[in-house]
């Protein structure tokens, strides 16, 4: 059983409080830190955990610490969790900047501790579904739309928003990336609410993504084009919709379809794969836990988020290229 302290228990905090408590087999929550008393009242009450008052004492008293702050004190709690060999999880974007992410991940590195990062997306049941269908994918087509939330609004779309679908991306496509374009709009808040990226890779791969959080519905799609197969993921509502020539077939939900005239057709087949429900917040937890324990690296590591950091800081200064204005110093 690992001993874990929670900082940070605002809405995502809390989450992580109630799901942490139903894995006592796995975690014995020792406390919890924030500066709101408010805050820390309705938790003493809901989950009847101890508040400290000290963060050094609490991260003393661990095994490893659970960070769900706001971005801005990530690094410096995370710097002094490493600095007293302790594991960390830590919520995304896992720094305010690149040059944080890097500093992190080589303090991890010196300190052998594990550091994971909470791009959730990663643990989504459709997600996991779709991935023994996505090999090689050429074309990437993203939309990750919100309606507005203050929450999250301290960073740009790219670091609230499009962070999880960059993340995805690299985990699926091996290349370097060889060119990155992007534009965006500042509209209700100081920094763009929505913002659009074109990735080219060396293997010839690109990947469209539109990430808005000023949006009247909700939408977390993304769909990949690869050799004689199409994938459609809807991170939201937890579909998968696989369209690929009829070699072999994964699941039993399937119909046939032709394509072409009757004297030149290609045949086809449409699967919707069974996806198993399961909770992507508690599944990364896990997913942390057994990392420590078995001394591997995590599913989603420092490394992967240092990557991602830097494309969002690609896309981030493509976007000051194209005039978007007050954007965050990455």
């Amino acid at each position: 059983m690992l001993k874990v302290g929670i900082f940070g228990v605002g809405h995502l905090g809390k989450i992580h409080a109630r799901l942490l408590k139903e894995l006592p087999s796995t975690f014995e929550i020792i406390g919890f830190f924030d500066p709101s008393d408010l805050a820390a009242k309705a938790v003493e009450e809901q989950f009847c955990i101890k508040r400290f008052t000290d963060a050094d004492l609490l991260i003393e008293s661990c095994d490893c610490i659970d960070i769900v702050t706001p971005t801005i004190n990530h690094f410096e709690i995370a710097v002094k969790a490493i600095k007293n060999s302790k594991h960390v999880f830590i919520e995304k974007p896992v720094t305010q900047t690149v040059e944080e992410a890097k500093a992190l991940m080589l303090l991890a590195e010196e300190a052998s501790v594990q550091v994971q990062v909470g791009h959730v997306e990663r643990f989504n049941p459709a997600f996991i579904t779709a991935l023994p269908y996505i090999d090689r994918p050429m074309f990437i087509e993203i939309h990750r739309l919100a309606q507005y939330n203050p929450r999250g609004t301290d960073v740009s779309v790219v670091l609230d928003l499009m962070i999880h679908d960059l993340d995805i991306i690299l985990s699926v496509v091996k290349s370097n990336i060889k060119r990155v374009a992007a534009t965006g709009v500042a509209v209700i808040s100081d920094t763009p609410d929505i913002a659009n990226a074109r990735i080219e890779f060396d293997n010839g791969c690109v990947a469209n993504l539109t990430a808005s959080r000023i949006s009247q519905i909700n939408m977390r799609k993304s769909r990949f084009f690869q050799r004689n197969a199409y994938i459609s993921v809807d991170f939201l509502d937890k579909e998968v919709e696989v369209i690929h020539q009829n070699e072999e077939i994964l699941s039993t939900n399937v119909r046939h379809f032709d394509l072409g005239n009757s004297e030149n057709s290609k045949k086809f087949v449409i699967e919707k794969p069974e996806v198993i429900p399961t909770n992507a917040i508690q599944e990364e937890l896990l997913a942390f836990s057994t990392a420590i324990q078995t001394n591997t690296i995590p599913l989603v590591s420092i490394e992967d988020a240092f990557r991602s950091m830097e494309l969002a800081a690609q896309i981030m200064d493509r976007l000051k290229v194209n005039g978007s204005s007050n954007l965050d110093n990455n």
